[in-house]
């Protein structure tokens, strides 16, 4: 079918209607496509289901060569084929309209916030397989779960990427370094902003007996900027059709962590542990959400690392940080000793529900959930709270407008909406919602 691209929708498709007229209501999705072509697609084999590319019969000036090699096949990038001004605006447009199809209405301006659009991640995590007798590294082959080789990432910072490529290296021989690589069916490595300090997580089915100390060492002969590593052992349970994956912690060697400056201040975050990944705008991030902002008294519910509480803390005479994760939770009670600082280590419906009974509120609310995003109760007690203002981060536009709907029916007004462009080359987008009453 020939069909003429008229929007990009969230996911990393283009939206596109036939030109033939031949049935002006249909429409397709079609993958690596860009407004205002017109290309050729096989239809899906699935009602509802994406569409191949075929050819592009008119090309969009903003479509580029794709920096890596393996984009297309890897399920990582969606946006390689589209010049960097134009994935910004893209994906401005895509946020708005996600907002106004939840009912919002009179929504601001977009502000949009972009930086370096390749080489960005501080973390990457790799799945690792033997490949014809060799120790390969790669991600999942786009559109499903086999696994693809791979032997570049553009949008890892350098010093993971030569990390990676040392774990091959260190793989060959019967050493016992090399049976430690081997034994992998996943790696992670973490560094810090300027690349100098690095994590790895080593994810293995069965731990072997020692050596652990032996693999580290010859790991940080290729790459000398490896501080800390820890084995992770992932162990499924339960039945077939349920199986989960539990992990325990193994053996470990040098540092259990590393000092992330930002903002002008370090934040210590624990191997494993959650920090925004984009080296470039991390700062930009939390400079949106603090803005400035004073008084006496803000929440910051998942607040992770304090990333934005440390901040808040120069400005207001309290801070109460909320993070459910064991891990997180552990940093941010270290990074909040302080005057006027205090942390919980519960689930944000959990504080609230024994807080909102409670005469004190607080000014400001700021909250930065996972991708399932805050939910009916949470909205329902934070309208009861009601603190004059709110600030919800957000790296999924859609339970974001689900979750602001919910809000501005409980009586807040969207004051302001930022687009944070954390996630180059791909669909993702992080999103800031500033809320009055």
């Amino acid at each position: 079918m020939k069909l003429r691209i008229e929007k990009m929708v969230y996911g990393g498709a283009g939206r596109g209607y036939p030109v033939d007229g031949e049935d002006a209501a249909a429409t397709g999705l079609v993958a690596f496509t860009l407004p205002g072509e017109v290309v050729e697609a096989e239809p899906a084999g699935e009602v509802g289901g994406e569409a191949r590319l075929v050819q592009v019969l008119e090309r969009s000036a903003a479509r580029v060569e794709p920096r890596c090699g393996h984009f297309g096949e890897c399920g990582g990038c969606q946006y390689q084929h589209v010049e960097y001004a134009a994935q910004v605006g893209m994906k401005a447009g895509i946020l708005r309209e996600t907002l106004e199809a939840a009912g919002l209405r009179d929504l601001p301006e977009v502000q949009v916030h972009a930086g370096e659009a390749w080489e960005y991640r501080n973390r990457i995590r790799l799945r690792v397989s033997v490949v014809e007798g060799a120790l390969r590294l790669g991600y999942s082959r786009r559109g499903g779960n086999e696994f693809l080789a791979i032997g570049e990432c553009a949008i890892a910072a350098p010093v993971l990427w030569r990390a990676a490529e040392a774990l091959v290296e260190v793989a060959k021989g019967e050493s016992v370094a090399a049976r430690w690589a081997r034994s992998a069916v996943e790696v992670e490595f973490f560094a810090v902003a300027d690349e100098s300090r690095l994590q790895m997580t080593l994810f293995v089915r069965k731990e072997l007996a020692g050596g652990f100390a032996d693999f580290c060492e010859a790991m940080r002969l290729v790459v000398p900027e490896l501080v800390g590593a820890g084995v992770a052992v992932m162990q499924a349970e339960g039945a077939q059709k349920r199986r989960l994956e539990r992990v325990r912690a193994g053996a470990t060697w040098g540092v259990a962590g590393l000092k992330y400056r930002a903002m002008g201040r370090e934040y210590w975050v624990s191997r494993g542990g959650f920090f925004q990944v984009n080296r470039w705008l991390v700062e930009e991030l939390a400079g949106v959400v603090t803005a400035g902002r004073k008084g006496l008294l803000a929440w910051d519910l998942y607040a992770g690392v304090g990333l934005f509480s440390r901040v808040l803390a120069e400005g207001f005479a309290q801070v109460v940080a909320v993070e459910g994760g064991e891990v997180a939770a552990r940093d941010l009670a270290g990074a909040l000793k302080g005057k006027g600082m205090q942390s919980f280590c519960a689930a944000t419906v959990e504080f609230l529900r024994a807080v909102v009974v409670q005469r004190e509120r607080p000014e400001l609310v700021v909250m930065d959930p996972p991708r399932a995003g805050v939910g009916a109760e949470v909205c329902a007690l934070l309208v009861r709270v009601c603190a004059p203002e709110m600030v919800y981060v957000s790296c999924d536009p859609v339970t974001l407008a689900r979750d602001v709907k919910v809000l501005v029916e409980g009586g807040y007004r969207v004051v302001e909406v930022h687009m944070v462009d954390m996630f180059p080359q791909t669909f993702h987008l992080e999103s800031v919602v500033v809320l009055r009453r």
